[in-house]
């Protein structure tokens, strides 16, 4: 994959849809995302049999070439309910059930989860697999109609996360830790209480994602540690017609439970 400069910048585009709006789509993320767990040595790998393509509760957002044929970074936020419990709850709730319970007090106002985030190397450095993205997903949260989003962070991300209006959750495996998606690898619960106002956030953050929410849609500078990237964003979710927030949390008709027919040798796309 080549990226397109313009004076010396990469120029992607940004957008987000629901994941049953573009199946196809869908399919290339999936792929991106595959290649670069196994690229870190994640070899045992399930998608989980793809369930999110087909949740109507699952958005995407998708960092590719203007013309669509190369994709180099993605993430998704998953709305508690629908056809599937949340990612956080299929990592970790055979190591505490608690997570089950935790996601339905906080789904009943709306939350959702920040997941699935990954860049390829054709754009690394550039803070696509980092800040644009996750500053994005908080942007779009709002429009969706959450109050609230979980994540779970690897060690590295979790000053960044904070940046942006997380904080740690206790309440939940080690002091809200667990090992995932590895023995080796210690993966941290996160909650932002704020999407709408991220009063939380670093200030520079902060605004850039009041920025984005008021922007919507267009071209945007982006720059991190001296390296610029043009990004066109497209963050309007134009198509959200019959989007029900509430039916759609009432999908999960309760708190969710374990899944007895997943292997815990299994490493689950998140």
């Amino acid at each position: 994959m080549t990226l397109i400069l313009k004076n010396g910048r990469p120029v992607v585009r940004l957008r987000a849809f629901r994941a049953i709006d573009d199946p196809e789509t869908c399919l290339r993320f999936i792929k991106g995302h595959e290649h670069v767990l196994t690229s870190i040595g994640v070899k045992k790998v399930t998608s989980s049999k793809d369930e999110w393509m087909f949740n109507p509760a699952s958005f995407v957002l998708i960092v590719e070439s203007l013309d669509g044929e190369n994709v180099y970074g993605g993430a998704r936020i998953h709305v508690a309910g629908g056809t599937q419990p949340l990612p956080i709850e299929e990592a970790t709730g055979m190591m505490d059930p608690k997570i089950f319970d935790l996601v339905w007090s906080y789904a009943q106002e709306g939350t959702g989860e920040g997941c699935g985030l990954w860049n390829s190397r054709e754009i690394a450095g550039y803070g696509i697999g980092s800040i644009f993205l996750t500053r994005a997903a908080i942007a779009i949260a709002p429009r969706i109609g959450l109050k609230t989003l979980f994540a779970l962070c690897a060690p590295y991300t979790i000053n960044l996360t904070k940046a942006v209006g997380y904080r740690q959750e206790f309440g939940v495996g080690n002091n809200g830790t667990f090992y995932y998606p590895k023995l080796d690898l210690l993966a941290t619960t996160m909650v932002l209480d704020d999407v709408l106002n991220v009063p939380t956030a670093s200030e520079e953050d902060r605004n850039a994602i009041l920025a984005l929410r008021d922007m919507a849609v267009g071209p945007r500078i982006e720059v991190l540690r001296s390296k610029e990237i043009e990004i066109h964003y497209d963050l309007s979710l134009n198509n959200l017609q019959g989007w029900d927030l509430q039916k759609i949390i009432n999908m999960a008709n309760g708190p969710r439970s374990l899944d007895n027919g997943k292997s815990p040798d299994d490493i689950v796309i998140l």
